[in-house]
């Protein structure tokens, strides 16, 4: 009999006598080429009776049929696998050899040698590559991920980021490509840039969007490689003190890290080293003396709202385009759950992977039309025009000064994400992500941990370790091999040592997978446990690679604690955790089957493998 899920195999029905398991490929929402009806993956009926005869002497015998039947269960359904016999493969063999000798089938082999190797799953065309990422993909769901800048996309991004969008080439914008055939690529980007104007809530009269960039770092730096010369200043949080390194950074010995740093001037504002806040007075006197052409705020790891108007009111003074990026807080931002970096920029630059939950990349919002009045003289765009002049200077630093073909399945992804931006569940979900922080907080701070500026505003705070004796690499290693994931994190006041002295907590990634505020309750625990493990570990070797020459990996506390967190987090699923997995799981036992039992025969679409 049928259930009701069905494979998307579509070919012809063949109907016979077998058992149906059908996984239906609607749910999927799937266009599907060429087909009628979904098909069955058919696969022989369960066992029902005895396998044995009795012959003439009176003892059991197998049937031949039933020897070559196994049955096993998924999901509590028992399905059999018939073993391929040698007469079969004889059989088969004896059809090919005459097919082949009287050349009908020449040109048809010729071409299933041509498109064999590209219809392989990846089970069969990269064994190793497919055994990391199962690897990897058990590491996500027995860990806790608590670094900020990481998140779980949903399913439907999932599935447009592998998809045949990867396969076009579509240099140039939307109506102006390089190639041709790009009239539904051009749908798909024009659609992702409306979502993204209505996702913020922004006039498309007053706002443009570019979707293109591939990372944040790359849309900073087309801002800048657009608006700016070579030499030209800009200005930005000091890396120890929450900013980004493509904000324009040098080490403490003059090292330059960052194309920012390398092609243009940068002079950075820092926090008040006893607050942990921005210092707005000192931002101000060094931006009136620096005379920066784009002031930037924002940053990595700044746990606290941005003074806006403050940062406006500075800019006009001193002439400089005023540049958000809001990489860390855009989720928060589109959920208004934060302040409006919209209200006051010109330009506003955001990664799309972090709290918006989207694919990996980079956006670049800028503003359009006539500026208002009393303003600012905006020395940084290069003339005193009544008229913003961003978008063909943006534009073109994206492509084709800095970038090639955009990544089509990125941006699909992207329209999906923004989608989903804009509803009400989204904005719930955000909500979580703040409550979450903000007991993660409370709980530390409950147990004697300092946090810089003493919390949070919004999805991540930044722990201090140096009170404790800690470094924040060795705690984040010792964290590692806990299952948990937390990254070292520069803290003002440093001393401009090249070890850092904390770590950036967040809370989006495990918010997505379920937990609540009493779950995060639960998560400092475990972090505290880290950090008495850390002590320990220091006091016993001194430091960490020794603890790891005298088998760190296989300490009773660390295996403890590995336990407890696993037994933790795999009660949380994955988010892309659906029928899409149970679609993979057949499909994924079928192979596995026929790769350990090269005799076994079993039938999709019909035909006997």
């Amino acid at each position: 009999m049928d259930s009701k899920l069905t494979l998307g195999f579509h070919r012809t029905q063949i109907a016979d006598d077998s058992i149906c398991l059908q996984l239906d490929s609607s749910l999927r929402d799937l266009p599907t080429a060429n087909s009628d009806s979904p098909v069955p993956l058919q696969l022989l009926e369960p066992l029902t009776e005895s396998p044995y005869s009795i012959n003439q002497n009176g003892e059991k015998e197998e049937d031949d049929d039933d020897r070559d039947v196994e049955e096993f269960r998924i999901l509590g359904h028992s399905l059999c696998l018939k073993r391929r016999r040698e007469s079969d493969s004889l059989t088969s063999n004896k059809r090919e050899g005459s097919s082949s000798s009287n050349g009908v089938d020449v040109e048809e082999r010729r071409r299933d040698l041509v498109k064999t190797w590209g219809n392989q799953p990846l089970s069969a065309a990269d064994s190793e590559i497919f055994e990391i990422m199962k690897k990897e993909k058990e590491r996500q769901f027995k860990g806790i991920e608590l670094i900020a800048s990481e998140n779980f996309v949903c399913r439907a991004v999932m599935e447009a980021l592998g998809s045949h969008l990867t396969n076009k080439y579509s240099e140039g914008m939307p109506g102006a490509r390089y190639y041709g055939g790009n009239q539904y690529i051009d749908e798909i980007e024009q659609l992702c840039c409306k979502r993204a104007l209505e996702a913020f809530g922004l006039d498309s009269e007053s706002w443009g969007v570019n979707v293109q960039p591939y990372s944040c770092t790359s849309a900073n730096f087309a801002v800048y490689t657009g608006l700016l010369l070579p030499g030209d200043r800009i200005m930005g949080l000091d890396t120890p003190s929450g900013g980004n390194t493509s904000h324009g950074y040098y080490t403490p010995n003059g090292r330059k890290v960052s194309g920012a740093s390398i092609f243009f001037e940068s002079l950075p504002y820092k926090v008040n080293p006893q607050t942990g806040y921005i210092d707005f007075d000192k931002l101000e006197e060094r931006a009136l003396d620096f005379r920066p052409k784009i002031l930037i705020c924002g940053g990595s790891s700044y746990p606290r709202e941005w003074g806006y108007a403050r940062l406006r009111h500075i800019a006009d003074k001193c002439g400089a385009v005023l540049m958000c990026d809001m990489a860390q807080i855009s989720g928060l931002v589109a959920a208004k759950e934060c302040l409006n970096p919209f209200d006051y920029c010109d330009i506003v630059t955001s990664t799309t992977h972090k709290s918006l939950r989207g694919p990996r990349g980079g956006i670049i919002f800028y503003r359009k039309g006539t500026k208002p009045r009393k303003r600012g003289i905006h020395l940084g765009q290069g003339d005193e025009s009544d008229q913003y002049d961003f978008e063909e200077k943006i534009n073109f630093a994206v492509f084709p000064s800095l970038q090639g073909g955009p990544h089509n399945n990125h941006i699909a992804a992207l329209a999906i994400a923004f989608k989903q931006v804009t509803t009400p569940e989204y904005k719930a979900y955000m909500q979580q992500v703040k409550k979450n922080a903000q007991a993660l907080a409370a709980a530390l701070l409950r147990r004697k941990c300092r946090l810089v500026t003493g919390g949070t505003d919004n999805h991540l705070l930044l722990w201090d370790l140096r009170p404790l004796g800690l470094t924040g690499k060795a705690y984040e290693k010792v964290c590692e091999l806990c299952h948990i994931t937390v990254n070292k994190i520069a803290i003002f006041g440093d001393n401009g040592t090249i070890t850092p002295g904390g770590v950036r907590i967040g809370t989006p990634a495990m918010t997505s997978r379920g937990c609540l505020e009493s779950d995060f309750e639960t998560i400092a625990d475990f972090l505290l446990k880290a950090a008495h493990i850390v002590c320990m570990v220091l006091r016993e070797h001194g430091n960490l690679q020794k603890a790891f020459m005298n088998g760190l990996q296989t300490k009773k506390e660390i295996l403890e604690l590995q336990k407890q967190v696993e037994n933790f987090a795999t009660q949380f699923a994955m988010p892309d955790s659906s029928i899409a997995s149970l679609i993979t799981l057949v499909k994924m036992v079928v192979w596995l089957w026929k790769m350990s039992r090269p005799d076994t025969m079993y039938r999709i679409d019909g035909r006997a493998f």
